[in-house]
């Protein structure tokens, strides 16, 4: 091959290759790049506005983008308080698109106000009648698991009798949720230092007083990396009573990747363990517009492939 051969031939090679190399980055900035059809190993499931630059504010329509990205599952705290319209909409939209519905909250009107460690019965009624109205909510939603959170610490009873009292509520949702094969999955949080359920072990031990197959632990890594750390020791102690995951790094409560946190060990561990439930995407997003939600699902892609 002569010289001017060859570099027609170069410079043909590199024009196509910039061709392709631009029709594929355009396709990634609109959100469809070539393994955004693939599913993850696990199912994890983002939750209403985490895909709102890409898909705009409509909820159905965030659904449709996040299953063309590869992802199953999503979960709505605040399903509870929407319409029934959007509720059966929504159920439709999951149904056509073979994803699964994770928690709501069991939320009685303002949940950080109903404290069952108090044992008064004003708050173990409403604790009831709102179990009750899940359990449509969840019929129709085509919902298994469902957040509860006990309340505030009780700086005036002993921690044994607030337990004591926890548990008794606890188990009138079990005894409801219970013949529908429905799940409350309890949640310790770090958002205050005055919330009653913090650890792990203690909600371990709460689940198993109330000892029902529908009272189980909703493992937040986020906010047992702030609380207790030690996570994949901790998930193991506990993997009896682990019904349901959520995921956010720290510091900051984004996306995998963005803090200290190692999800790709996490994430290998529960998978070689055999749990294939929901992996709640509980966190904000590291960056702001398209942008940040590219780099969201990237580090999912990243954080899956272990």
């Amino acid at each position: 091959m002569n010289r001017r051969n060859f570099l027609q031939r170069g410079l043909a090679a590199t024009a196509s290759t910039t061709v392709i190399g631009n029709a594929v980055a355009a396709d990634t900035i609109q959100g469809r790049s070539q393994t955004s059809q693939q599913t993850f190993k696990l199912n994890y499931a983002p939750h209403d506005g985490m895909f709102a630059s890409h898909a705009g504010k409509d909820f159905v329509e965030q659904i449709k983008f996040m299953h063309e990205q590869g992802f199953r599952g999503i979960e709505d705290n605040g399903m509870l308080k929407r319409s029934k319209e959007e509720q059966d909409k929504i159920a439709s939209t999951l149904s056509k698109l073979g994803m699964t519905m994770g928690v709501f909250v069991v939320d009685g009107g303002d949940n950080w106000k109903v404290s069952l460690t108090t044992g008064k019965q004003e708050f173990k009624d409403n604790f009831v009648k709102t179990c009750k109205q899940s359990v449509e909510v969840a019929k129709r939603v085509n919902a298994k698991w469902l957040t509860v959170v006990p309340g505030f610490y009780e700086r005036n009873l002993p921690i044994g009798i607030q337990t004591g009292n926890v548990v008794d509520a606890l188990r009138m949702g079990a005894e409801i949720f219970e013949p529908h094969g429905l799940t409350m999955v309890l949640e310790p949080l770090s958002d205050t230092p005055d919330l009653f359920l913090r650890y792990s072990d203690q909600t371990y031990e709460i689940c198993r007083a109330v000892n029902s197959p529908s009272c189980k632990i909703l493992f937040d890594i986020y906010h047992m990396q702030r609380n207790e750390g030690n996570i994949i020791p901790n998930i193991e102690k506990c993997w009896s009573e682990i019904a349901y995951f959520q995921i956010g790094d720290n510091p900051g409560r984004k996306e995998p990747t963005t803090g200290e946190v190692n999800y790709k060990n996490i994430f290998k561990y529960v998978y070689d363990r055999g749990y294939r439930g929901i992996m709640g995407m509980e966190h904000g997003n590291a960056k702001p517009g398209k942008e940040g939600e590219l780099a969201l699902i990237k580090a999912y892609r990243e954080s899956d492939s272990f």
